[in-house]
């Protein structure tokens, strides 16, 4: 019988230029595509370039972690178009909303019990979960043609160590990540400020590119 061979080909990753303030519709309905068939995408935000999937494929959440290096024990943040769709995957107190509304949209990852609603890959015992709503368009226009949020990490090779030049995260990523949201570089790349909420109380665990000034204000 003759030997069948078959050789297995990585697709490059697919980079689009897109407008950081008015995105083409017709770019975001690629990336939304990607995500509904269990990609990962690379897309701006307020503070770095993160890297994201849709939060109910668990394909693409192996895939993310495995990428990432990252176990249920590590944080990873979800993106929300809104306070309210927050509402649906944390628990948000009186005084919690407070803050957020306040806070939001903005550079901060506020972390705060989490729901039913989250997967259990992305829960440690302390059953919570990280936040976002970013203050950017492209963003935005994912989130309202995706009906769920995104399970977000950032682009970076160490957790010191930032990707912000498009060009270096082609190349890294070329062959993991199906597609990439290219606005240029990010002007002032810096890590979200993270803030615990959780009893009600203000715990800054990492000090980024939020004003805290604003948590008290």
């Amino acid at each position: 019988m003759r030997n069948i061979f078959f050789i297995v080909v990585n697709c490059a990753m697919i980079r689009f230029h897109i407008h950081q303030k008015n995105p083409h519709k017709r770019i975001i309905s690629n990336a939304v595509e990607v995500l509904n068939e269990g990609g990962l995408i690379i897309y701006p935000t307020d503070t770095v370039y993160g890297i994201g999937c849709s939060l109910y494929n668990k394909t693409a959440l192996q895939k993310l972690y495995i990428l990432k290096k990252k176990t249920k024990f590590d944080p990873i943040s979800i993106i929300v178009k809104d306070i309210q769709q927050a509402s649906s995957y944390a628990r948000i107190s009186n005084f919690a909303y407070k803050i957020l509304r306040h806070c939001l949209p903005g550079p901060f990852t506020f972390i705060l019990p989490s729901s039913r609603e989250i997967p259990k890959i992305m829960l440690s015992k302390r059953k919570e979960v990280g936040i976002r709503i970013p203050a950017n368009e492209v963003c935005q226009a994912i989130l309202e043609n995706h009906p769920y949020p995104l399970v977000n990490t950032s682009v970076n090779l160490q957790a010191d160590e930032l990707l912000n030049d498009p060009e270096e995260i082609e190349r890294r990523y070329q062959y993991e990540v199906d597609l990439m949201l290219d606005v240029d570089w990010l002007p002032e790349a810096k890590e979200s400020t993270v803030v615990s909420l959780i009893n009600d109380e203000i715990l800054v665990i990492r000090e980024g590119k939020g004003n805290l000034d604003t948590l008290f204000s």
